[in-house]
């Protein structure tokens, strides 16, 4: 399975001649590890000035300066996007740095696990700040920059963000985190008067990161949660990173209102 991980790595990297979003300006939130991570470099890869955002600061400077020493273009805004000023915030980051926005990526996240009759109002209301008013925010403060009306001035918009399979089918246990995640989903029917594509992508059982994959083919252990996934193994963050990069690039201009779901053929 290592040697297959490797192979899945490298041909990541040969999704299409040229970069997909030379010049353009994305924001990443929750970019500090693992698919918003991978993300924000493969963007960087790609020619795209990237705002890495993240709880940890630590994290959200690590990822900006490993994309510079690799050669792209990035910076850091670390924060907590559900603080009511971080959408003006990050995306002021943005303009004032490279005077655009083209690209959301709504990523940052997390779950609270309970059954309805344990969830009380506010940890019910702590997922919808983050998965759906925090995104919200930094939407509505990106839309004055993102909403050109003059045809012969429109350059690639797109918003994407990053839903669940909770979302999508609902998941035991999470009734909070699947309301919330199904709400993000909503966005696209409002925005697309100005050519901005607004899609989602739902992931199965989270992309563990590439070492406890490959650490677990290389011990011939099994990563548990998989059995249900046609392709017997965990996603990697590049994977779900080239997902968004489809999104996110020229290739997707027609695409919008859709949810994508990654999951390596779980819940067909």
């Amino acid at each position: 399975m290592s040697q297959r991980v490797n192979q899945i790595a490298g041909h990541l990297g040969q999704t299409a001649p040229g970069p997909l979003l030379k010049g353009q300006v994305a924001i990443v939130t929750g970019s500090g590890q693992g698919i918003g991570k991978a993300a924000a470099v493969l963007f960087a890869a790609h020619g795209a000035h990237v705002v890495v955002s993240d709880l940890d600061a630590k994290k959200s400077a690590d990822v900006a300066q490993e994309i510079v020493n690799s050669g792209g273009s990035a910076i850091s805004i670390a924060g907590n996007v559900m603080d009511k000023d971080y959408g003006e915030r990050v995306v002021k980051g943005a303009i004032d740095k490279w005077g655009k926005i083209n690209i959301i990526v709504n990523n940052a996240g997390f779950t609270a696990d309970k059954m309805a009759h344990t969830t009380d109002d506010e940890t019910f209301q702590l997922m919808l700040d983050c998965h759906v008013v925090a995104p919200f925010r930094i939407i509505r403060a990106a839309a004055p920059y993102m909403r050109i009306k003059d045809a012969s001035k429109r350059e690639n918009m797109s918003i994407i963000n990053i839903s669940s399979t909770s979302g999508t089918h609902g998941n035991v246990g999470q009734v909070n985190y699947s309301a919330a995640k199904s709400a993000t989903r909503l966005t696209a029917a409002k925005e697309n008067g100005e050519s901005i594509v607004v899609n989602g992508k739902a992931i199965a059982l989270g992309i563990p990161g590439r070492g406890k994959a490959a650490a677990a083919a290389d011990t011939g252990s099994k990563v548990t949660g998989t059995e249900d996934i046609p392709l017997g193994r965990p996603g990697l963050p590049e994977e779900g990173a080239a997902a968004l990069l489809f999104f996110a690039s020229p290739l997707a201009s027609y695409v919008s209102g859709q949810t994508l779901e990654v999951t390596g053929g779980r819940g067909i």
